[in-house]
């Protein structure tokens, strides 16, 4: 069963929905680092946005205890030190210059700045009967999901479930596309990033950060598929919305004269075929197992919940020293749109 609004599901998810955590994350930092995919490169080769625990640094080392080094976070639950990444949306003008475009939450988290939605969940976005057990990430757990040299949709398609949709309000869902929407979006463009969701039961991490992790045998997270053989631990499933406010750019006249879309990934990607995102483990002690095995919907009582305010009081000074917020006619780390390999 699909829902048509956010606050539908809100309003009409019965009391005994288990396990759906949805919560928001303020922005923690933009900045061109990734500790997952270039370790202890700053800068990194593009620039991305990070939200969660204020441990964040360039290397993540895996061996330390991340929810013990971090003394805030940016996301709803207290006890989530976890830091959630993605690349950056841009604007490329007719005359080619470049603009970051700006985050804003979703509907029922006004008043968190920036950031993302983060879900952890036991049967999918669409199933309101949360009630199939489910394995919590693991300390020093990490992964990544997506290809940021794919530039066609065959390449695309080995990520099941990485889209966009164009939201005519705030409330849209679909359709969801795997490349960018090709129009003016009222109220934005969301982009959807679902993790897999079966474990080798083995590695907290895998050379590429993703052979660790498998989807099921057939179909997605929602249809219920086993786990194939080689990753037979059943996990959670992660999954971030971003929107992204595209609103300032509706102009078609500020378009590419051919009336192509205009906006790129900030690694260059104008075909949105590249979407990724990266995802550490930071929950302390059992927080994460704890609410999986626990009646939830949103607000959790298993958990510690905070405020706004303090979520968004929880930041991180850039490594990298960089003009990220004003027109450019490069994008950082030397980038230019590209549609094509």
């Amino acid at each position: 069963m699909k829902w048509n609004t956010l606050t539908s599901l809100a309003l009409f998810a019965p009391s005994h929905v288990v396990a759906l955590l949805r919560f928001p994350c303020g922005q923690l930092m933009v900045d061109r680092v990734d500790p997952l995919v270039n370790p202890g490169m700053a800068p990194s080769p593009h620039l991305h946005q990070i939200v969660g625990g204020n441990a964040f640094n360039v290397t993540m080392d895996p061996s330390k205890d991340m929810p013990g080094e971090s003394t805030c976070t940016t996301c709803q639950f207290s006890e989530d030190f976890s830091n959630y990444w993605t690349a950056v949306l841009y604007f490329k003008a007719r005359n080619g210059t470049y603009k970051r475009v700006p985050q804003k939450q979703n509907v029922g988290f006004e008043g968190v700045n920036g950031g993302m939605t983060v879900y952890y969940m036991q049967d999918g976005l669409y199933n309101f009967q949360q009630t199939s057990k489910v394995t919590a990430f693991k300390p020093g757990f990490r992964m990544y999901i997506g290809d940021v040299n794919a530039r066609t949709r065959e390449e695309a398609e080995r990520f099941r479930q990485l889209t966009y949709t164009c939201l005519e309000n705030m409330n849209t869902r679909d359709p969801q596309t795997l490349d960018f929407p090709n129009k003016p979006c009222p109220a934005g463009i969301m982009t959807a990033l679902r993790f897999p969701t079966c474990w080798d039961g083995k590695n907290l991490d895998s050379p590429d950060h993703m052979e660790h992790m498998a989807y099921p045998e057939f179909g997605t997270f929602e249809t219920g598929g086993p786990c194939p053989a080689s990753h037979p631990v059943r996990m959670g499933q992660l999954f971030y919305e971003v929107i992204w406010d595209t609103s300032k750019f509706n102009n078609k006249a500020d378009w590419p004269a051919d009336g192509s879309q205009p906006f790129v990934w900030s690694f260059g990607d104008g075909t949105g075929y590249a979407n990724h995102g990266d995802y550490v483990f930071g929950w302390q002690g059992d927080a994460l197992q704890r609410a999986l095995d626990s009646p939830c919907y949103q607000n959790c009582p298993t958990l510690k919940s905070q405020n706004n305010a303090a979520m968004n009081a929880c930041k991180k000074p850039g490594f990298v020293k960089e003009d990220i917020d004003g027109w450019v006619s490069i994008l950082p780390g030397g980038h230019v749109a590209n549609y094509r390999k």
